[in-house]
């Protein structure tokens, strides 16, 4: 039985010469096929763009029937065809030949291609589909190529990342493993797999690979954060979460006593590690870090303190610059398009340039349009991606009398900056809505609807309550709909209940409520956008009330920005999480005037949604209980006149939401009094 033919080779002969030279260009273009030792696996392909298919067909045929009529040519393993315009074999392109080949395809001469190694073709059109975002033809010919021979580290980070997109998770998982079976001396490949199993829920098996990677790499401090700290990213039942935090809790304590910091290579490892590695997930397990974080804040302080000592001393009040304006700085990794950030662009466009001078500094490096607002509303910007030191000392030599970082604790690089003393007044934000524990955070700036009575408790910098929700949040555009259901394959005779949180904001104990809405309201269809991991647990839930959650849950990829915003025009009603409110996607909902049901938290970051439906003065969607969350959404899915009422009312209110100068105002308020206090 023949081999499947797998390698797509594209010659293009010179259709314009004379027959005879035209015959002998094609058995050379043959011949050098043939004498591929993988022959067999390929597939001859001829450029005919110029000539007529029938003429280009009675050549080639001719000059293939008089090659196998040659006793001294070897062409029997020759598999051939035409190829009308290169664009039709497209992606599956391996290598072309000749005179007019396309751009991207690897390119030879017919004497140097026998010499081409037969997983070069898979490796090289592999790399070309993953640049253009192609992940499953990318994985089979990457595939392809591991079967011939042991790759490269990046090619199984490549591999591993079109699982990724796939959602293959024990691809990914298998991918990673056979890596490090090639190279178990790369510490990369084990920090992926650690990643990837925490992030599908397999805490235990992401356990068991961070106690290897440490046994493997003793002196790396982070996967010594990773075996004493690693927490799940979702729990699939309501009483793993305690165990966790327990196990988190004594781990710190382990880490804290075991952490050495006397020799160079100590203190270097230490600081690589806490800047590769956060503790992001403990916040999402709904109750009151403060004192975990207060701990982890000092090891972090630590750390820091013994690499950079003359970073973490306090610093004096610089006077104000020549015309009286107050220096202040922000930064962050995220000062692009993204939603930790995006609300920081109404601080700096409504800024009273007449006292203030604005200075961002970008420590990422995935720049775009938003990138463009920053910079364009900045005094002083500076870029500087991935450079701990050159980032600090640039801030320490601008002399701000205020730093400002909007995230902590969403990228790991910035935690270790932050803890040092870079301007005498420092500021976090709830672009990562949590207290930092770090001692070099004077206060967190948050909201005054947000923020709980008792909210004081829950951080360990000085808590400041801006005006209304605390931010200029700038108003989506909200383009006209155009799609329907039908273009996303979603049921039309159906109330659909949009439900695009990230899966850890997703707690256990609230998948009831689903099942509860779907039992009272059988057209009831839940839209998860990033919700496949959590399948198991809507079966679950869904089954104990009667029902079968395939019945009312749909799972869909997440649609680029414009069919983002078109689902949430076709929803008709968004679920808000519990214990952990939407922030940029309820806003983008309320711009959309899609009723939100919601049910404040304990906590400020479970507390947004609430803020903003106030701010519009749309209050009778917020539920106090449980209990009412349910009947709010199943009363929204029942009475139409109500819906469109909430829609109409979010329609003529929602301005007061964007671009809200008050806050602004109030924050440099604020501004003005650090420094005065500092001053005294």
């Amino acid at each position: 039985m023949p081999s499947p033919r797998d390698i797509y080779v594209l010659f293009s002969p010179d259709w314009s010469q004379a027959e005879e030279l035209l015959h002998e260009q094609l058995a050379e273009a043959m011949k050098a096929i043939a004498a591929h030792p993988a022959c067999s696996r390929m597939l001859l392909y001829f450029d005919c763009a110029g000539i007529a298919a029938e003429d280009a067909h009675l050549l080639v045929s001719g000059t293939a029937m008089q090659l196998l009529l040659d006793a001294d040519s070897e062409v029997g393993d020759l598999e051939l065809d035409l190829a009308a315009d290169p664009q039709d074999v497209g992606e599956r392109l391996h290598a072309c030949i000749g005179s007019s080949q396309p751009p991207q395809p690897l390119t030879c001469n017919l004497a140097n291609f026998r010499k081409i190694p037969t997983e070069k073709f898979f490796l090289d059109l592999g790399d070309r589909l993953f640049e253009c975002g192609q992940w499953l033809a990318a994985s089979e010919q990457y595939q392809t190529f591991l079967d011939l021979q042991t790759g490269e580290i990046d090619l199984y980070h490549r591999l591993a990342q079109c699982y990724r997109h796939l959602e293959e998770r024990q691809a990914i998982f298998a991918t990673l493993e056979k890596g490090i079976q090639a190279h178990p001396g790369e510490a990369s490949l084990h920090f992926a797999l650690i990643v990837d199993l925490q992030r599908a829920g397999q805490i235990e098996k992401a356990l068991a690979t961070a106690e290897r990677a440490s046994n493997s790499f003793p002196q790396d401090y982070t996967f010594t954060l990773f075996k004493h700290l690693l927490l799940p990213a979702i729990y699939h039942r309501p009483e793993e979460i305690l165990p966790n935090r327990q196990r988190f809790s004594q781990g710190l304590q382990q880490l804290i006593a075991s952490t050495r910091l006397e020799t160079e290579t100590e203190k270097q490892s230490a600081l690589a590690g806490i800047s590769r590695v956060t503790n992001f997930y403990l916040a999402y397990q709904a109750q009151n870090d403060v004192e975990l974080q207060r701990q982890y804040g000092e090891l972090v302080y630590r750390i820091v303190g013994a690499n950079y000592p003359q970073w973490v001393e306090p610093l004096d009040m610089p006077p104000l610059t020549p015309n009286g304006k107050i220096r202040v700085g922000y930064a962050s990794a995220y000062l692009h398009s993204y939603s930790g950030t995006l609300w920081l662009t109404g601080w700096l466009k409504y800024c009273d340039r007449n006292h203030f001078e604005i200075y961002c500094y970008y420590t990422g490096d995935t720049p775009d349009a938003v990138t463009e607002q920053f910079q364009d509303n900045s005094d002083v910007f500076h870029c500087i991606p991935h450079n701990f030191a050159a980032a600090a000392e640039q801030i320490r030599r601008d002399r701000l009398h205020i730093l400002v970082f909007p995230e902590i604790g969403m990228n790991a690089a910035t935690l270790p900056l932050a803890g040092l003393r870079l301007a005498p007044v420092q500021c976090t934000a709830w672009g990562h809505p949590v207290t930092t524990g770090l001692p070099t955070l004077d206060y967190f700036l948050s909201s005054e609807l947000m923020e709980p009575e008792n909210a004081r408790a829950h951080y360990s910098e000085k808590l400041v309550r801006l005006p209304n929700i605390g931010v200029a949040y700038p108003k989506p555009v909200i383009p006209p709909l155009r799609a329907t259901r039908a273009d996303f394959d979603l049921p039309e005779d159906t109330i659909l209940y949009l439900c695009c949180q990230a899966p850890f904001k997703y707690l256990p104990q609230y998948d009831r409520l689903l099942a509860e809405i779907a039992r009272r309201l059988p057209t009831a269809r839940f839209l998860f956008l990033r919700g496949r991991i959590l399948q198991p647990r809507l079966d679950r839930a869904f089954s104990a009330a009667g029902l079968n959650y395939e019945d009312y849950c749909l799972f869909r990829q997440i649609p680029d920005r414009l069919g983002y915003l078109a689902i949430n025009l076709l929803s008709d009603i968004y679920l808000d999480t519990l214990t952990w409110s939407g922030g940029n996607t309820s806003l983008e909902a309320i711009a959309c005037h899609l009723p939100i049901v919601t049910c404040p938290g304990e906590f400020m970051r479970g507390r947004h949604t609430d803020s903003f439906l106030k701010r519009i003065d749309i209050t009778e969607t917020i539920a106090a209980t449980e209990e009412e969350y349910v009947d709010i959404a199943v009363k929204l899915g029942l009475d139409p006149a109500w819906r469109s009422q909430i829609k109409s009312r979010m329609k003529e209110n929602c301005d007061r939401l964007y671009d809200d100068t008050a806050c602004v105002a109030g924050l440099e308020t604020f501004y003005r009094q650090a420094i005065q206090q500092t001053q005294i």
